[in-house]
């Protein structure tokens, strides 16, 4: 009986350091000011909790980000989204960097929008996309509603998911490529439309990684 005791306070002092471990979540919006953000107040403001852009009147003259003061290199971010309007889009930017004297930004982005969602794109660089979202993506994905994006950035290795749903598993070839820079939120320029980002969350370095399909969804 002794022992059947000790090996179960053994087994739950195991548990316990593992879980202590693990690295936690930590914030990087507080759901009421834009502190530890940098970019264009005019455009990205505070509404009910969440970061948005846009409105459903006017159009969206150029693309506009904000971005977070923190550089960051291995890393796993989540949060949720909106996206609204005919013809919208947006995205959130990883590994990047503002063009100096410029409004726009350089790196991959997690894309957003009708025929984009799901997809990694390289933005102002490549100009390309670099691994396509599968065809399921439909039937998770939540139209004019909220939305879970998380994204994992662990050495060359991209990979994304929208709620629950792996669209993306890249592995970078190119080793001129930057591996490490700012996270941006963004809306692109176009017609009236509508982005909302909230419950913004990184874990660094990333967690245990979310089951996915024997062969991820998204590779090329």
């Amino acid at each position: 009986m002794n022992r059947l005791i000790a090996s179960a306070s053994l087994l739950c002092l195991v548990c316990s350091t593992l879980t202590a471990a693990e690295p936690q979540w930590e914030r990087l919006f507080d759901g009421k000011t834009l502190e530890g953000w940098e970019g264009n107040t005019q455009v990205f403001r505070v509404e009910d909790g969440a970061i948005t852009a846009g409105n459903m009147k006017d159009k969206i003259t150029r693309n506009e980000f904000l971005t977070h003061k923190r550089e960051l290199a291995d890393f796993e971010l989540k949060l949720t989204f909106k996206l609204v309007g005919k013809g919208s889009n947006a995205g959130i930017q990883i590994r990047s960097r503002r063009i100096p004297n410029h409004h726009e930004m350089i790196g991959y982005q997690a894309d957003m929008g009708q025929g984009w969602w799901g997809c990694l794109y390289d933005e102002s660089r490549r100009r390309k996309v670099l691994a396509k979202a599968p065809p399921e993506l439909a039937k998770v994905l939540r139209a004019d509603d909220w939305n879970e994006y998380l994204i994992r950035c662990e050495g060359k290795r991209v990979r994304l998911w929208i709620n629950g749903l792996q669209t993306v598993d890249y592995t970078e070839a190119d080793d001129k490529i930057e591996q490490k820079g700012l996270i941006g939120l963004q809306i692109h320029g176009g017609p009236p439309s509508q982005v909302w980002y909230k419950d913004i969350e990184i874990r660094v370095p990333p967690g245990p990684a979310p089951k996915g399909p024997a062969k991820p969804a998204g590779r090329d």
